[in-house]
């Protein structure tokens, strides 16, 4: 289990990088400009939420296989790597960054921005010093579910990196591999270490949503 934990601390810490900068770029985006197709995007961006984790490691087969852009023209072989297992944990962790990170972006308010910019800051003074401040109790609960997904990410991750012990096998994987050959004992305690660290991340959100609930 040991190998196991350490692929999926570096898959998390991989995602997590990916889910907090990409959720927060893009929650920007959504939440404070007004451009066509907007809706779809978000839609695109959400859609992994729905989806079954296997159909969209099937969809990150071609954005990642051969012939795809990724492969071809930046030159990298993601498919059967603890890389590629990232970009799937991201893949279906940053819809929850998203929504709650858009959420408590549009949820400031725009005259405190006007207020900083009347004062002379610049708009990156004003995402720095107001906007994201304001928001960072709803960003960083993103960030945690984000996160947590990512780490209990299994569908999508054996789709693109496989189940290679050592390489790319992760704690999910550990479960179901014990599970089927029997070893009911390490099943549970991996997958008490899971739940705890759900149970974690859970908690977490809770505490930062309920100053904003009074």
């Amino acid at each position: 289990m040991l190998s196991a934990l350490i692929v999926s601390l570096k898959v998390v810490g991989v995602a997590t990088l990916v889910i907090g900068v990409a959720g927060t770029l893009l929650a920007l985006l959504l939440a404070r400009v007004r451009f066509p197709g907007r809706t779809l995007l978000e839609l695109v961006l959400t859609v992994p939420l729905v989806l079954p984790p296997t159909v969209v490691g099937f969809f990150l087969l071609y954005v990642l296989g051969r012939g795809s852009p990724v492969r071809d023209w930046l030159g990298l072989d993601l498919l059967f790597t603890w890389q590629g297992a990232a970009v799937a944990a991201s893949a279906v962790g940053l819809p929850l960054m998203l929504q709650s990170a858009r959420a408590a972006i549009a949820a400031v308010d725009p005259q405190l921005e006007d207020a900083a910019r009347t004062l002379g800051r610049s708009e990156a003074e004003v995402l720095l010093r107001v906007t994201l401040p304001l928001a960072h109790r709803g960003i960083l609960a993103g960030l945690f579910l984000g996160a947590a997904r990512a780490l209990g990410e299994f569908g999508a991750t054996l789709m693109v990196a496989g189940n290679i012990p050592g390489r790319t096998r992760t704690l999910p994987m550990v479960v179901y591999d014990a599970a089927l050959n029997g070893d009911l004992a390490l099943a549970a305690q991996t997958s008490l270490l899971l739940s705890g660290i759900a149970f974690l991340a859970l908690f977490a959100t809770r505490r930062l949503e309920q100053p904003a609930q009074r």
